[in-house]
């Protein structure tokens, strides 16, 4: 659209009939290729609004690429929340990590009264650690895993590790079950009220109605939500289009600034073909416009003046004169 753009394909030929645009398809594809691959090319615009667009453009990759290599390196390097140890087997021969249980109940017991070797290790490696690694409190335990930050493992019945996971997402479990042990309501010997209970406890966990309560008051849906969001974000962190809206802005306004330049330039050249020409400027503006949405030519005619011969017809002049003035010269002599 610009003519700006137009020029003879050989600048020291002053005398030529067609002018020739550079920007074709294949060179503005490689062009684009080039700018998104930050190396550039040899095809350079001229006109201010090509300028203007190739510059908006050069912004736009440079924001993007940018944006995409910061991102991808903060991916590569970002920690994971993967547990550095999956299994008590590791938590053992780990270095660096304590670990410790209540001072006094259960699980206490099940670490004093093992006859299994790795536990008694453990068991042995807790008392003899200074500070101490017993609590008296469960919560103080918890307290402790989130103040140490990854340096102390705390031993709880998995009922209430899963209840204090439930409850913060900065927990987790690891491993599985150390062993096995069940729950349940006492009562007195032969109470009319146990197979009540027992058959009404059976009902609920076929039905599904314990689960359901479990996740009531265990997992309120807005903490279960903010910990699975909380959880995407980390292990996905990825640029929305809020992050890079503005970039995307800036390259519509460039181009919209580009067409009204092109424009203005359009009509400043339909101006002078309409005063080198001798018409009228509709007639200009309907000519080059024809040209300008054809969309297809690389070449275009020159238009010259309709006062000035053309150099070919100047020369033509003067040859013709002095042609004749030899043959008159020739003609007297004889």
């Amino acid at each position: 659209m610009t003519p700006y753009e137009w020029n003879s394909h050989h600048p020291c030929n002053r005398d030529t009939d067609y002018l020739e645009n550079s920007l074709t398809m294949t060179n503005i594809i490689w062009h684009n290729c080039g700018s998104l691959m930050q190396q550039g090319s040899d095809v350079a615009p001229q006109a201010v609004s090509t300028r203007l667009v190739a510059g908006m453009w050069w912004f736009f990759t440079l924001i993007m690429i940018s944006s995409y290599t910061a991102n991808l390196a903060a991916f590569l390097t970002t920690t994971r929340m993967n547990p550095p140890i999956k299994n008590v087997d590791e938590l053992a021969k780990a270095a660096g990590i304590k670990y410790g249980c209540l001072e006094a109940g259960s699980t206490r017991n099940f670490f004093k009264n093992s006859n299994v070797s790795l536990y008694q290790r453990m068991n042995s490696a807790m008392e003899s650690a200074r500070p101490s690694v017993f609590v008296k409190t469960n919560k103080e335990g918890v307290d402790r895993v989130l103040r140490e930050k990854g340096k102390y493992a705390f031993f709880m019945e998995s009922t209430s590790i899963e209840y204090e996971v439930a409850k913060d997402c900065n927990l987790m479990q690891v491993g599985g079950l150390l062993d096995s042990k069940g729950y349940g309501i006492a009562m007195p010997f032969n109470s009319p009220h146990r197979a009540i209970v027992s058959g009404a406890v059976l009902k609920f966990q076929e039905s599904g109605r314990l689960r359901d309560l479990k996740i009531k008051h265990w997992r309120p849906a807005n903490q279960l939500q903010k910990c699975e969001v909380d959880g995407e974000e980390a292990d996905n962190p990825e640029l929305g289009i809020d992050n890079v809206g503005g970039v995307f802005v800036v390259l519509i306004a460039g181009c919209g600034v580009a067409f009204l330049f092109s424009l203005l330039e359009f009509l400043w050249n339909v101006r002078k073909v309409a005063v080198e020409e001798k018409i009228s400027p509709y007639e200009a503006f309907m000519l080059e416009l024809k040209f300008a949405i054809s969309c297809h030519g690389t070449s275009k005619p020159v238009r010259r003046k309709c006062s000035e011969p053309s150099m070919k017809e100047a020369n033509s002049f003067a040859n013709l004169e002095l042609f004749s003035s030899k043959l008159n010269i020739n003609n007297g002599n004889n």
